[in-house]
């Protein structure tokens, strides 16, 4: 088991799974001595309340730990930050930072993904397919809180699919004419695929290896449910954005039955 790096994983009669990745915020103490940035520094890049977004009615992987202290969206040699060009041009570490607590953190990275891989496995054997709901959020006031955000270039929803087998091209195209037809917080949403983020090494790895049974969908959200400098949520439009996934989790089940595989 990972030594020092906490998740959470909560099983349901599903084939369906919800993860959220960088939601965690902890530092193990034993690696604190060694860390440059302080609290609100590492929360400005994190992902808070994707897990309260994750909560639907199905398995769940909640990372407790910080991306500032593991990512289990880079691959090893990047999970942890060691240089600035890895961390948004932050200095997450002291120079003096042990090598041995960089063995340990590098052994969670491979002991997580093979636990992940058994439980996606446990659901392929148990369902035939699985699907994860990859839940991200993305900064869109980089310049400053009262910057405006532009439409053009920031979608609400960013769906990465660049790693999906295309066996699952028309399921995606019916999620998206789905979701484009529901409105999120009163509005239209603006859903798109691929042009603020693709999908980290997470959903490529999984896709890769399991990509003939399900997938992993990375999804990002515009922090719009939060003051992203200030870290205050809005709890409304949390539970907005948890109801649109509860109703993905509806598409899906149709989708399936559909097709004679449940």
């Amino acid at each position: 088991m990972p030594l020092l790096t906490k998740y959470e994983i909560k099983l349901a009669d599903s084939p369906f799974w919800t993860f959220a990745i960088h939601d965690g915020h902890d530092i193990d103490e034993k690696l604190l001595p060694y860390q440059l940035l302080n609290e609100e520094e590492r929360l400005r890049e994190e992902d808070p309340f994707t897990a309260l977004i994750a909560e639907l009615p199905c398995n769940r992987f909640i990372m407790e730990s910080s991306r500032f202290q593991l990512d289990i969206n880079r691959t090893l040699e990047d999970a942890i930050y060691l240089k600035p060009e890895q961390a948004w041009g932050l200095n997450v570490w002291k120079e003096d930072f042990p090598l041995e607590l960089i063995s340990e953190l590098r052994n969670d990275h491979r002991e997580i993904f093979e636990i992940i891989e058994s439980k996606i496995q446990d659901t392929i054997a148990q369902f035939g397919y699985f699907i994860i709901l990859d839940i991200h959020s993305y900064n869109a006031k980089r310049e400053g809180p009262d910057q405006e955000i532009n439409m053009d270039t920031d979608p609400e929803i960013n769906f990465g699919t660049i790693h999906l087998n295309q066996k699952w091209r028309p399921l995606m195209d019916e999620l998206i004419n789905f979701i484009s037809a529901e409105e999120l917080n009163g509005q239209a949403i603006d859903v798109r695929e691929n042009v603020k983020f693709k999908g980290g090494y997470f959903a490529q790895t999984m896709n890769q290896l399991y990509g003939d049974y399900g997938f992993v969908l990375a999804i990002e959200f515009r922090k719009d449910f939060m003051d992203e400098w200030t870290g205050d949520p809005d709890y409304h439009k949390i539970m907005a954005c948890k109801q649109l996934l509860l109703k993905t989790l509806t598409v899906f089940n149709q989708y399936f039955h559909q097709d004679g595989k449940e």
